[in-house]
């Protein structure tokens, strides 16, 4: 089992910044990727970022390209999303998960973080 449980959600202008948290713990050797997903209100769960513990491969979502920027720390067993001039339409609960590659599909994550609220105003 490996626990995930994201922090750093809240509610901040459009234009802003906001760095979420994503500590994992429990039985994590098995865990290649970390990913990053969202969920709008009325909307699918939808990809963000990904990266790949070993080497530090990342994707993105053409839609957050050049803005969030995912990484990792190994000794913490935390990933981050530092995400940067924010838009009204990036609110949304954002959920961190992980798995055995890096990949864009919820179905390769086999453990999912409770969320983490992110609102963006305009």
């Amino acid at each position: 089992q490996v626990q995930l449980v994201e922090s750093g959600g809240g509610l901040v202008q459009s234009g802003g910044s906001l760095r979420l948290s994503c500590a994992a713990s429990g039985r994590t050797f098995n865990s290649r990727a970390m990913g990053w997903f969202r969920q709008a209100p009325g909307k699918e769960r939808e990809f963000v970022a990904a990266i790949n513990w070993s080497g530090g491969s990342t994707r993105y979502a053409d839609s957050v390209k050049g803005r969030f920027t995912i990484s990792g720390d190994d000794a913490k067993n935390t990933v981050y999303l530092q995400m940067n001039n924010l838009k009204p339409e990036d609110t949304a609960v954002y959920y961190c998960a992980s798995g055995p590659y890096l990949a864009a599909s919820t179905e390769t994550y086999k453990y999912w973080g409770q969320g983490t609220q992110v609102t963006v105003s305009s």
